[in-house]
């Protein structure tokens, strides 16, 4: 669902219907060594993408493929790295590197695609495949849906090269060198880190590397944690959905800010130097104030999703930003950018999507920017994040045994009509399925605290009672 910001609220109902056999709303993701993350499907999503791509740019094709820090990695790399050589295709192996950076390395390098193996921010035992095209933008769906097509049709095992044609691997030595330089040259050539400590948490996952070295080699002092992975840990109590012990880390430390990093990097989570978590919606209304005090936010617009919080449209407002809501989901968020020409967007979640510096959300780089208003304005987090002030919000994740479409569910419909007639025109609920796990996500907003608390437990036994 797309629409311009409302600021009055209103009950939204995203009754997104899963599109496709394997992909989601951020690629194809589940459970390591079960379908559809087996070896047997990564080797036909490898042999699909390398059909897809191959032949477009005129010369040999050449897929570039990057992991987390998974134990699953290992499986689903060389499975995928089989698919894509049997097709005649080569692979560029980087390792562990966090999504942007193979996002990035699909340009620099004018490869046809990029393959991230990640479940993002879910637990070790899960895994997921993420695509980037060659300008290093996720797949739209309908080239999402022609590999699909490969997957489960023939076509592609009746083509397979054989002899001299079939692909080559190599491992690319100097990825993650390669994708610290763009990284750096992302923060201002006149400014530097001295003075500043950072803790810096990486989930234990594909940045535990790459974050404190680019942190140190612009002056920080740095503190790191979450950068032991044993292929077990990742996100475990830590990174950007379990923020609590950066926040204790930075109180501890006297740091002045915190950054936590998903399992994958491409989100950032933030505590200012009081140890108050600082999330996606606070850093979009203070990169949207400080790109237009410097006349560099394009139309005077920052697009978020239906998730954003209203308090983030009110401080937009004030300044005559729009605000424009898309359906959950970095990619859509992107989509709506690229669409009409903006060039900020992102999510609560800490997705923030600088189009200026990447073609999708790179938390190292949001990191960069939050640090950079720092310097700049001579400001504390604190202070800056002030700019918003957010409404009570509620969430709760309610497990589902199946997904119908939730205009045949009555109690859940009853149940949402009940709550807009509460929440008036102070307040809204969305009620969405994850695109990712099976749970039914509520979210209830408003000005009074135990209402939108007494909304979203109703809501809960409405959708347990009838998909529980």
């Amino acid at each position: 669902m797309k629409g311009r910001g409302r600021g009055g609220g209103v009950q939204e109902l995203d009754t997104e219907e899963k599109r496709m056999r394997l992909f989601g709303t951020d690629g194809i993701r589940g459970v390591a060594n079960l379908e559809p993350m087996t070896t047997e499907t990564a080797m036909k999503i490898g042999r699909g993408t390398a059909r897809l791509f191959k032949g477009r740019s005129g010369r040999r094709a050449k897929i570039i493929i990057g992991k987390d820090t998974r134990l699953s990695g290992y499986m689903l790399e060389n499975a995928i790295a089989a698919g894509v050589c049997s097709m005649g295709v080569d692979v560029l192996l980087v390792g562990p590197l966090p999504t942007p950076g193979i996002a990035f390395l699909t340009q620099s390098m004018r490869a046809d695609a990029g393959v991230v193996i990640s479940a993002s921010h879910n637990p070790f035992q899960d895994n997921g495949i993420k695509i980037f095209a060659s300008d290093g933008f996720k797949l739209p769906d309908h080239l999402e849906a022609q590999i699909e097509e490969f997957v489960f049709g023939d076509e592609v095992d009746r083509s397979g090269p054989t002899a001299e044609e079939v692909g080559k691997a190599y491992r690319v030595d100097d990825a993650r060198g390669r994708y610290i330089v763009f990284l750096k040259a992302s923060f201002p050539r006149d400014r530097s880190l001295d003075g500043l400590k950072v803790v810096v948490d990486c989930a234990n996952g594909a940045a535990y590397k790459v974050a404190p070295l680019v942190l140190e080699e612009l002056g920080a002092e740095v503190i790191p944690i979450g950068v032991e992975p044993d292929g077990e840990n990742i996100n475990r109590d830590c990174g950007s959905t379990h923020p609590q012990f950066m926040c204790r880390i930075v109180r501890q430390e006297g740091a002045d800010v915190g950054l936590a990093l998903d399992g994958d990097g491409d989100r950032a989570i933030f505590c200012d130097e009081k140890g108050r978590v600082v999330d996606g919606d606070r850093v979009l209304a203070m990169a949207a104030a400080d790109l237009q005090e410097r006349g560099r936010l394009a139309r005077d617009t920052v697009v978020a999703t239906v998730m954003s919080n209203m308090g983030l449209e009110v401080a937009l407002r004030r300044r005559g930003i729009e605000m424009i809501r898309t359906a959950v989901g970095d990619r859509y968020v992107v989509e709506e950018m690229r669409k009409g020409g903006y060039n900020l967007g992102g999510e609560q979640s800490g997705h923030v999507v600088f189009l200026d510096h990447n073609t999708t959300g790179d938390g190292i780089i949001t990191g960069l920017q939050v640090l950079s208003m720092m310097i700049r304005t001579q400001k504390p987090l604190s202070e800056l994040a002030s700019i918003m002030e957010p409404y009570p919000q509620v969430l709760r994740n309610v497990p589902v045994r199946s997904k119908p479409p939730l205009e045949e569910c009555p109690r859940i419909r009853e149940g949402i009509r009940r709550a807009r007639e509460r929440l008036g025109d102070t307040g809204r609920i969305l009620v969405r399925y994850s695109g990712t796990e099976p749970l039914l996500r509520v979210m209830v907003e408003g000005e009074e605290e135990e209402m939108i608390q007494q909304i979203a437990l109703e809501m809960e036994e409405a959708i347990r009672n009838q998909l529980g």
